[in-house]
């Protein structure tokens, strides 16, 4: 998302402002967004609330949250020793920022730190196969120690196996409700190893039940957070191929651990593989691929890893100029599926996606839903 706002800290009646927009039913980002942008600040955009909801919903009597409201929230957090961070704010992860309808607030516990690490995704099936399970813990912990920080969505499955082997490293996981509810609640134990020893992540108010509808847009925070996905079983239905969806439309790298055709486990999976995700069978094979565009100076032999000092190595030799000059020729004002520009221009799918991130941020494209991107107006 490309954005005019200033970043700054918030002063406590600022914050409250932000919240009391941002926590009005039927405000969702994309709405969030609009209005501020429309009226520069939220206290401004909460004088004419109430005008802007009685035109677009007439027949609905939506309620603003009060400041009573919102102070109870923060206290909560408070208590819980859990934080809220504003999309302006400085804490707020810039990968985030840059995802179509980023949440303009999120719930955070633990070491907020993590946020400023490069960061992989490990998700994959509820149902999943012990030996999934072991190879998703195997593959969290390497990835983990090699210094990626990990996130999962502390699901049953695939994402309990990931937290658990990437724990000792810091993982992080994303809630589709609120920070203080634990689902499922099996994982409780493990949901206060994460808070203590890691960082957890919920963009839904304190106090939120998850909901189905609600995991889908925990699933692009996920995504959003990361600098790729990793998809470790997933049926054809799986909630798991709607975190890939995501990561494709994000300019995320996609892999797939592939499996046998006769488990209905491995559908997803192969699938990917076979409209182009990376196929992986160990850490080696995520590294290689993710360390084409990353560059992460590992520590001198008895020296302790500096987290924070790892820097994005963008491309700039002349094969890549070639490639981004390839790519905008093939694009135009009106938007196209990234698949496409894919067979058209025969690179692999590493290297448009990487391409083409690098194009965004020196401000040369123009990303749409649906995995679909333009020249910039």
């Amino acid at each position: 998302m490309n954005t005019p706002f200033q970043f700054t800290v918030l002063s406590p009646q600022e914050k409250i402002d932000w919240l009391r927009l941002a926590r009005t039913e039927l405000i969702g980002p994309k709405t969030f967004f609009e209005t501020l942008k429309k009226y520069y600040n939220p206290t401004q955009a909460l004088e004419a609330l109430p005008d802007l909801l009685s035109k677009k919903y007439p027949k609905k009597n939506l309620k603003i949250p009060s400041i009573q409201d919102i102070q109870q929230e923060l206290e909560q957090h408070d208590k819980l020793k859990a934080d809220l961070i504003a999309f302006v704010e400085p804490e707020y992860p810039e990968i985030l920022r840059h995802i179509a309808d980023p949440p303009p607030v999120i719930s955070v516990l633990g070491n907020r730190h993590l946020l400023q690490k490069h960061a992989l995704a490990i998700v994959g099936a509820r149902n999943a196969s012990l030996n999934g399970k072991k190879f998703a813990e195997k593959l969290a912990r390497e990835l983990g120690d090699y210094g990626y920080q990990i996130i999962s969505g502390l699901a049953r499955g695939i994402d309990t196996s990931v937290h658990v082997g990437s724990l000792s490293s810091g993982t992080i996981a994303v809630l589709a409700g609120g920070i203080d509810h634990i689902y499922p609640y099996e994982n409780t134990d493990l949901y206060y190893k994460i808070a203590e020893q890691g960082l957890i992540i919920a963009e839904s108010p304190f106090g939120t039940i998850p909901q189905a509808s609600f995991f889908p847009r925990r699933n692009r925070i996920i995504s959003g957070l990361s600098l790729g996905v990793i998809i470790i079983e997933a049926a054809k239905q799986s909630g798991s191929l709607v975190t890939a969806r995501f990561a494709l439309e994000q300019g995320r790298e996609v892999f797939a651990v592939p499996g046998s055709p006769m488990d209905p486990r491995s559908y997803g999976t192969n699938k990917l593989i076979r409209e182009g995700a990376t196929l992986i069978q160990n850490s080696d094979d995520v590294l290689s691929s993710v360390e084409s565009f990353i560059k992460i100076q590992p520590p001198l032999q008895g020296q302790k890893e500096n987290p924070y000092s790892q820097e994005i190595s963008l491309l700039n030799n002349k094969n890549d100029e070639q490639t981004h000059h390839i790519l905008l020729n093939l694009l135009s004002s009106s938007p196209i599926g990234v698949d496409e520009i894919i067979r058209e221009c025969h690179f692999s799918m590493s290297e448009v996606m990487l391409a083409l991130l690098e194009l965004e941020l020196a401000g040369r494209i123009q990303r749409y839903p649906g995995g679909q991107v333009s020249l910039k107006g």
